[in-house]
């Protein structure tokens, strides 16, 4: 928990990319408007199974989703969370 006490346990101990193994994919995310959006959405995202870490752009809307190794995930169960987190809407794009 943060400082603040608003976000999961994640949040506290998120760490930068460090470009390291695995695949990733990218999020178009709609319905975002300040930096607590994307912490919400990440700590849901990095409750998805296969998911190593997700790091939200509030500016330009996207997400880069880090999977663990080779792990397949299904776009269906990341949109799911994006949209569990609130009222956004979300599709992978790359």
């Amino acid at each position: 928990m943060n400082a603040f006490g608003l976000f999961g346990r994640k949040a506290a101990r998120r760490r930068p990319e460090t470009g390291g193994p695995g695949r990733s994919l990218e999020l178009l995310i709609e319905g975002m408007h300040c930096t607590a959006c994307g912490l919400l959405i990440d700590d849901e995202l990095e409750e998805v199974p296969g998911v190593a870490s997700a790091a939200t752009d509030t500016r330009s809307g996207r997400c880069v989703v880090r999977l663990e190794g080779a792990t397949d995930v299904d776009p269906a169960a990341l949109t799911a969370a994006v949209e569990a987190a609130g009222e956004y809407t979300a599709r992978v794009v790359g």
